[in-house]
This record gives C-alpha cells, structure tokens and sequence, in this order.
C-alpha cells in the first residue's frame, strides 16, 4: 500500500506529495508460462451451459420481481420488491461485464451485441461508456494518470486530490472513509448520468443513438408502471430503494477488487504478470462469494486472464498462487468483510489530506463547547 506524505496546505507548506511504487523485482516469463498451465487445462474454454443457467435464473428473477410488482398493488411491501429489482440488475451487470470480457459467447463482435443488449437495455447504463472506462482500468489498475478508477470523483482515492478538495467536496472527503458505503446509495443513479452523458456529449461513440435508444426504453418500461399504479410518494420511494441497492451491491462488488493495494507511478516499469496480481485483491468464500460478486472475488485471475469463465475462476486461482508462492510476488486474499474495513481505512487515510496540517483537536473540541 502506498505511504501517504504528511497532509499539507497547498497554500502554506507546498503539494501534497504521495508515495507511489515504482521498483519491482522482474519475475521473467511468468505470463506466459501461467497462461500455457491455464490453456493446457483447458481453463481458457467457454462455458455456455453455465451462462445459460445464469442467464435463465436471471431472467426468471426479474419476471418473479414484475409478478410479484402486479400483485401486490398498492402496499408498501413494493419497497422489497423495489430492493429484489436491485439485486436482479445488478446480477445483470455481472453478465454484461462478462460479455464486454469475451466470456460467454464464441466471437468479439457477439459478445459486444449482448454486453450492449445487457447493459443498455436490461440495466440501464451505457455499454459504451462503461467499456471504454473499464478497458483503460484493465490495462493500467492502480496506476496514476492511466487508471480511471482512482481517478477523483465524490471520493478522494490519492492524496493530492483528497488536498485539492473544497467547500462541501473537502467535508466530505475527511470523511470519506465512514461515508463510502452511505455515498454508495447514490451511486446507481450515478452510473446512469455518467453514462448518457457521454453519450450526449462524446463525439464518434460507435451505437450512440442505438444505446441511447435502448436506455430511453428501458428508463420508460421501469420508470412508467411505478408512477401509473403506485400513489406518488410510494413511486419516488420504489425508485429510490431500487436504485441504493443497485448502487450499494455494485459499489460493494467492485470496491474490494483494487481499492487500497499499491498505488502504481506514473513511471513504473513492471512487467504484466506483477502489475495485475500486485494490485488485486481476491476475496475468500468459494461458490457463495463467486455468485454473489458474479465472479469478481477472484480478482487477480479475472486479471490476468480477463476472457476465463466464472467457472474457471477458482482453477486457476490454485494455479496462479502457486506460481506466485515459487516467484515470491505477494498475493492478497482476504475475507469480504475484511476488505471493506480495509477500503475505509485506507479512504480515510487518504482523506487526511484534505485537513487543515494547523487544526489542533484540542482547539476543536474548546470551539464546539
């Protein structure tokens, strides 16, 4: 993990200046020998029965949410209904972000059709946005200027960011540790802002008016019902407890993967094998783990082998840390609880930043008595 410098004003002590890795031992042809292990066990296989059930348990999921929406009528039970939805469109996602990966289909152009039909259509966000954000993710993680997910948003992931914070953002961030999962609430709205933004407003999107199609139909189909046969204020309250679970699972899938492992320089030479396993963490729990994160508790692996199917995830997670154990590169798996409390301290680390070097605590305490 990388060592934050003590906070500074930027108008008194000078920049924040973050501690990044930049020197690592070179591990040769580990790649590539890791791969040929995966191929020769035939772990780099598709597996469309098990994308078949997955799908078909998904589907039959949000027809039993729709079932469940017409029977109920007017009650607020809807709210579970609205939270069952969350969940189904999240497991959704997972399918898509499979797809976008090459994983379920045989050819790029097929699984690119269903990722978009899937994300577009099903979940809401836009398959083009996501795919050009989380292709750069792939290619750099945790890498400084290339990695779009430490990149500043609501939430502070690096220390000059968290110091450049003010007004309202800077609250939040010294706070950010304990407010990432509360924040993860509006997340899902979020993602599909981001999304039609740029739609809107990047020139040369390949299926703009496709996707925005897609999601003006989708936003239509759930959005309508919800307001035609719920009275209005149990309306906003179904749309908002669907879109904070969405927010809240996604946020919590995908925050353990890279959130506080070591922050890449700009710089750095590292080879591929290091750069992905350095800078993923995997989380323990076997199948129950594997269905309720769609796969991405095995990080590392989904890393260095992005196409592998979910089934072949935990294979070639023994593979993997074999060689890893032989070739000395740290390897991180924790329990999902442990990740979380590790992804808010070290947010909260980070947002120590964005304090004032010169606010004494006593001080404090005297000026709120």
């Amino acid at each position: 993990m990388a060592n934050a410098a003590a906070p500074t004003a930027p108008s008194t002590l000078g920049p924040v200046r973050q501690t990044y890795a930049s020197s690592f031992p070179a591990v040769g042809r580990a790649y590539s020998q890791v791969s040929n292990v995966a191929k020769e066990t035939g772990l780099l296989q598709r597996t469309p029965w098990f994308y078949a059930m997955v799908g078909t348990a998904v589907a039959l999921g949000l027809g039993g949410c729709i079932t469940g929406f017409i029977l109920l009528g007017d009650s607020w039970f809807q709210l579970l209904i609205a939270a069952a939805f969350g969940i189904m469109f999240t497991q959704a996602a997972f399918l898509g972000h499979e797809a976008a990966h090459r994983q379920i289909l045989k050819t790029g152009p097929a699984n690119d059709r269903l990722a978009r039909v899937v994300a577009s259509g099903v979940v809401g966000i836009s398959y083009s946005w996501w795919d050009a954000k989380h292709s750069r993710h792939h290619a750099n993680p945790n890498r400084v200027g290339k990695d779009p997910d430490i990149g500043v948003d609501t939430i502070s992931f690096l220390d000059e960011d968290a110091a450049k914070a003010r007004g309202f953002q800077r609250w939040i961030t010294r706070r950010q540790g304990w407010l990432f999962f509360p924040l993860l609430t509006l997340e899902g709205l979020n993602l599909h802002y981001l999304g039609i933004k740029y739609l809107v407003t990047t020139p040369g999107v390949k299926g703009r008016w496709t996707e925005l199609a897609m999601i003006a139909v989708r936003l239509a189909v759930v959005i309508v019902p919800v307001f035609l046969f719920l009275p209005l204020g149990m309306a906003f309250a179904f749309m908002g407890v669907q879109l904070a679970v969405f927010g809240v699972y996604m946020g919590a899938s995908f925050a353990p993967n890279h959130k506080g492992m070591p922050i890449i320089a700009p710089d750095a030479r590292i080879d591929f094998f290091s750069k992905q396993v350095r800078t993923s963490r995997n989380v323990r729990g076997g199948w129950w783990a594997t269905w309720l994160m769609g796969g991405l508790n095995y990080q590392v692996e989904h890393h260095l082998f992005p196409s592998m199917a979910r089934p072949h995830l935990a294979k070639a997670r023994e593979i993997v840390r074999d060689y890893c154990e032989t070739l000395d590169v740290p390897y991180t798996e924790t329990s999902l609880w442990q990740s979380y409390a590790i992804v808010i301290e070290y947010l909260n680390r980070v947002g120590l930043a964005a304090r004032d070097p010169f606010d004494c605590p006593m001080v404090g305490q005297y000026r709120r008595v």
